[in-house]
Formats: structure tokens, sequence, C-alpha cells
């Protein structure tokens, strides 16, 4: 069925840079929205950014100017570049899809198994 995977998670020091990408399967890429979500230890999951079927971006204020999302059809990659890293970045980052099915208003989600990304020194 669908599958969505994260890579690229890993240990990097403050200030340092990652990418994390989510590769998807057996959805129609393009027309799903695609976004980053993230979860830190005792915390609410979060949304981090979006990017939508048709390119638009959005972000969580505290990662505005950081981080960048994008996504390539032709490989159903999204990915996630993450610069000047924080420690309050530390988190597992979980890639999601997800799209509203016309005939009902409903949305559907996606998600991925998640990728630790631990920002220390």
């Amino acid at each position: 069925q669908v599958q969505l995977v994260e890579s690229g998670g890993g240990l990097v020091q403050p200030g340092g840079s990652l990418r994390v990408s989510c590769g998807a399967s057996r959805i129609i890429f393009s027309t799903y929205a695609m976004a980053w979500y993230r979860q830190a230890p005792g915390k609410q999951r979060e949304l981090v950014a979006v990017i939508t079927s048709g390119g638009s971006t959005n972000y969580k204020d505290s990662v505005k100017g950081r981080f960048i999302i994008s996504r390539d059809n032709a490989k159903n990659t999204v990915y996630l570049q993450m610069n000047s890293l924080k420690p309050e970045d530390t988190a597992v980052y979980y890639c999601n899809a997800n799209r509203i099915l016309l005939a009902t208003g409903l949305r559907v989600d996606y998600w991925g198994q998640g990728t630790q990304v631990t920002v220390s020194s």
C-alpha cells in the first residue's frame, strides 16, 4: 500500500545543516500536499513545513528563514533542508502526504515512520 520512507536524519552541531528526504510510493504524488512534522520528547507533534501540489510553501514561524521544503515530482520525493540548526530543533521528523477527497471533503493523511534529528554540541 502507500509508503513514505524518511532518510537523512542524524546528529549535527548547533549552527549546522542537514537535509532529510522522504520518498513516496503507491500514491499519485503530484496530487498531494507534502509536509514535514516533528515531535520532540514529551511534546505534541507539530507542523514544520508544507508544500502544496502547486508548489506553494508555508513554515512554522520558528523555522522561517532557516528551513526550506521542496519537492521533486519526477522522483516522488520531498525534502527538508535545515540550516542554522538549534538544539530546540531536536525531534523525530515525520513525512506526511495529504489531500482532500473532493466527493466528501474528508482529508486523507499518510505518514512515514520518522527520522531522528539531534542538534547538540
